[in-house]
């Protein structure tokens, strides 16, 4: 507990340092957030970093960074706390697969909207790990060697011969009495012979910025839904490789707001020949509903119905 307030006592009287963070994370391919989202990590950074942290609550960032008058409902409108969960998991995604080594933490911990920034000057680094970790194996080999050396040396050669004679009369006797050893279970499939999902942009039909917010937000909820398939592996948007190992498929679509309706095509294209693999149509009245929870229900359906499809592994028609 100590070396965290320490770390993040240090990260704080450094704002540059955070700030120069922040911007790593922004500009970064693999934090998987849309527009608003960047403006709400934005905003709670540099209101922390200001000292206000004690006026982040969800009725000042809906003003602030979503535009939300002064009747705002928290209660009625989930949108601060939904975003901030999207946040939370998009930077947890961005430390575990490129922000692994950088020198400053930023989170969002649960049940509260200000950040907790920490630093890791305190833990070794790469070198110094694979170092410590080499000379715990030496010390646990010479142990292991003295403690062999000290049981034979009064035992003596004699007796070490004897019991090698008996063991080699054993052996042979146990491969007739013992049962037979049932195979080795096969190894489950590695992420380089699974198949490979790339979550394409969604295109905006019709101009409506709405139609543009929701193709970003969905693309996002997606690959968070996909991810929790092991079925498969989900790769960033662009990421389509013919030299890789295993199948690849595409996830494509397009969204179009007439009114109050939405309209939303989606597909899988297979990478090999181009073959539309699945594909399905999504309607949905917006009347009374927020535009977060459509996104979420509808990313859970296409998540779970590209989980279940057997083309997806080559297993054979849809069931």
């Amino acid at each position: 507990m100590a070396s965290e307030e320490e770390g993040e006592s240090r990260a704080l009287q450094n704002p540059a340092d955070v700030r120069i963070q922040l911007e790593r994370i922004l500009t970064s391919p693999e934090f998987l957030a849309p527009e608003r989202g960047r403006r709400f990590l934005q905003y709670i950074v540099e209101e922390t970093l200001e000292g206000r942290s004690e006026r982040l609550k969800a009725y000042t960032i809906a003003q602030a960074v979503f535009g939300r008058d002064t009747s705002f409902d928290a209660q009625n409108d989930p949108v601060v706390r939904i975003e901030a969960g999207r946040i939370r998991r998009a930077l947890e995604r961005y430390y575990l697969v490129s922000g692994s080594c950088d020198p400053i933490r930023i989170t969002i911990p649960k049940g509260r909207y200000s950040p907790h920034f920490s630093d890791f000057e305190g833990s070794p680094n790469g070198d110094e790990a694979a170092n410590l970790r080499d000379s715990a194996n030496q010390r646990r080999n010479a142990e292991r060697a003295i403690s062999w050396r000290n049981l034979l040396l009064p035992i003596g050669l004699p007796a070490l011969f004897g019991t090698i004679a008996v063991l080699a009369l054993i052996r042979p006797l146990e491969t007739y009495l013992s049962p037979p050893k049932p195979p080795p279970p096969p190894a489950t499939a590695t992420s380089q012979n699974r198949p490979k999902v790339i979550v394409e942009p969604f295109a905006a039909l019709g101009g409506a910025a709405e139609g543009s917010d929701f193709a970003k937000g969905l693309v996002d909820q997606l690959i968070a839904k996909l991810m929790k398939a092991e079925r498969f592996v989900v790769l960033a948007p662009g990421r389509f490789d013919t030299a890789t190992t295993g199948m690849q498929y595409s996830l494509q679509g397009s969204a179009l707001t007439e009114g109050t309706v939405l309209h939303l095509h989606v597909r899988l294209i297979s990478g090999a020949d181009g073959t539309v693999i699945w594909a399905n149509q999504y309607d949905r009245d917006l009347r009374g509903q927020a535009m977060l929870d459509v996104e979420e229900e509808i990313a859970t359906q296409i998540a779970m119905e590209i989980a279940n499809n057997r083309k997806l592994n080559g297993t054979g028609s849809e069931p």
